[in-house]
């Protein structure tokens, strides 16, 4: 009776904690990481798991991102980019959002728009999704379809974030604007605004503010972007009517030439292949001339 008890205990213990049966360096490792709360001995046993070829797409992501909680980002990125050629083809795309976490904890902006941007062209050119309009995503342990729309924008909107970091205003503008002409957001209205406030363009700013607080948008209902709109708001009170705005001196052809730019002009030969979302997007340069 006692063996079956133990049994069921077990049982119990990995359907709560999710851990894989077995004992293998794998195996070994998420007992280490989510039972016994050891991630030095995790990261040891991961590593064993990636030489031994067991369940090398869990076993680097899940490392990295033991890694990062350990502050040692910096070298979950070179393992990354060392052994992502071991992993299915399958697991790229996760790697990639792994990567996109690291960069941005260890402040490598411009290896994070690099990476940003590629992922834009996999979109453009249908092979993210593998070429379907939806995917199945999983956030805080639920799953739920996210769609190429939904995606763009998100991506879209980590970029735009990423040049506002270099105080490029003028390229996160762009990149926002974008991103609310395919799936209009409130947390992007937010940093378009934001945008809009440092270059003094005082009245453009308000209204997307606004368009947040009267609910106009999804995520408008979000307690954190209506507070966010409050405080764009307060900060938009509080500026001076006539300050002048200086550019950073970034140039934006520079800043777009290898990104946003040539969505339009550089795979043009590829246009049978895009998804149909990029024929919604006219070309960067005319949002630029108006």
């Amino acid at each position: 009776m006692s063996s079956g008890r133990g049994e069921n205990r077990e049982l119990v213990f990995h359907v709560i904690h999710k851990l894989p049966s077995g004992d293998t360096p794998y195996v070994r490792a998420k007992h280490a990481q989510l039972v016994y709360k050891d991630p030095e001995a995790a990261i040891v046993l991961f590593w064993k798991a990636i030489n031994a070829g067991d369940r090398v797409d869990s076993a680097l992501k899940d490392m990295a991102v033991v890694m990062k909680q350990q502050d040692r980002a910096e070298e979950a990125i070179e393992a990354i980019k060392s052994f992502r050629g071991r992993c299915s083809k399958q697991a790229q795309e996760s790697l990639d959002n792994v990567l996109l976490d690291l960069y941005k904890k260890c402040g490598r902006i411009e290896e994070q728009i690099k990476l940003l941007k590629q992922k834009l062209r996999m979109i453009y050119l249908g092979e993210a999704f593998n070429g379907k309009p939806t995917k199945m995503a999983r956030s805080h342990g639920k799953k739920f379809q996210v769609s190429v729309k939904q995606e763009t924008s998100r991506i879209l909107g980590n970029l735009g974030w990423a040049y506002m970091q270099q105080t490029n205003y003028v390229a996160a503008e762009v990149v926002y604007r974008k991103a609310q002409l395919i799936d209009p957001d409130a947390k992007n209205a937010c940093n378009l605004s934001l945008c809009l406030i440092k270059q003094a363009r005082y009245d453009e700013a308000q209204s997307f503010i606004e368009d947040v607080l009267q609910g106009r948008l999804s995520g408008s209902d979000d307690g954190k972007s209506k507070t966010r709109a409050e405080e764009l708001l307060q900060e938009l009170e509080s500026r001076q009517p006539d300050l002048i705005w200086t550019p950073s001196g970034l140039n934006l052809d520079e800043a777009f030439v290898e990104g946003l730019d040539q969505l339009v002009n550089e795979w043009a030969p590829f246009r049978s292949r895009r998804l149909p979302i990029f024929e919604e997007i006219s070309p960067f340069r005319n949002q630029l001339a108006c």
